[in-house]
């Protein structure tokens, strides 16, 4: 047991707080189909959670051959999911009403449910993370999804943040390709050939974070620098959606893992999907 649990996670930051968003910015996000955030975390929440993320990736991680021995998802980053099913503290990280509300008023819907949390850490000289649509592996049809893509390490230009493809969510599924060297071939010539702009938010501090659609194509560049990019993600999706039939084995995957015990039809609220935000909450408070 951390010194964090035994003195109880109430220590920890909370994070209910809101963040002001402007019209624009929702409008913007709207438009391209992801947006970059500056300070949605503090540098003293940063400084808390940090560690704890990074020391259980640590722990869960099972990765043990050299980067040049991996096939390209592998040499894209570690990728430990569900982390707040695993600790405490980093449940109080994941269900951070902040965080939920921005995405739930980026999206114009009055209330998110979590998907999953993920920690995606690009190694040093790990390579490219492959072009490619979320949304592929979940089972929901709907354009109502979002991921928050938060640095819990500076960022510099060099590494920089992901690579969008403006305006490509209004294409909605595009292709099933899982993210590999083929994925990353065949939507690049999409990309060429629609003529969407490709769009980098570059250098991101600890605590900024990027928004993106789960229909929006994106990329990230491999990592050439000697440390590590630490990167947590949060995945939303609007409160009251179905689950959809699954079409491809990823997506039966998915919904084993993330809304187990249900079946297509039924309401996307497992044990595993908790409310984060409503704007009923607020509203009762008035």
């Amino acid at each position: 047991m951390s010194s964090l649990e035994a003195n109880g996670v109430n220590e920890l930051p909370l994070m209910e707080d809101g963040y002001t968003l402007s019209q624009e910015q929702k409008m913007s996000y709207q438009r391209d189909g992801h947006i970059a955030l500056r300070g949605v975390a503090s540098e003293a929440e940063i400084h808390v959670y940090e560690p704890i993320i990074s020391d259980l990736v640590k722990t869960l991680n099972n990765q043990d051959k050299p980067l040049d021995q991996r096939d390209t998802y592998g040499k894209a980053f570690i990728q430990i999911s569900n982390l707040w099913e695993r600790s405490e503290e980093i449940r109080r990280f994941a269900f951070a009403k902040r965080f939920a509300k921005i995405a739930a008023e980026l999206m114009g819907v009055d209330g998110v449910r979590m998907y999953h949390d993920q920690a995606l850490f690009k190694e040093p000289h790990g390579g490219h993370t492959p072009w490619h649509q979320d949304q592929i592996y979940w089972p929901l049809d709907t354009d109502k999804t979002i991921t928050m893509w938060m640095p819990l390490v500076p960022v510099s230009e060099a590494v920089g943040s992901m690579t969008f493809a403006s305006k490509s969510h209004l294409m909605g599924y595009i292709n099933k390709m899982v993210i590999s060297d083929e994925s990353h071939r065949t939507l690049a010539g999409y990309i060429e050939g629609k003529g969407f702009e490709t769009i980098s938010h570059g250098a991101m501090a600890a605590g900024d974070a990027t928004f993106h659609a789960g229909w929006t194509l994106h990329s990230a560049p491999g990592n050439p620098t000697d440390t590590m990019r630490k990167v947590m993600t949060i995945i939303y999706y609007a409160d009251g959606l179905p689950i959809a039939e699954p079409d491809s084995k990823a997506r039966e995957s998915d919904l084993k893992r993330w809304f187990p015990g249900q079946q297509p039809g039924e309401l996307a609220a497992s044990e595993l999907n908790p409310l984060l935000y409503s704007r009923s909450w607020e509203e009762g408070r008035k």
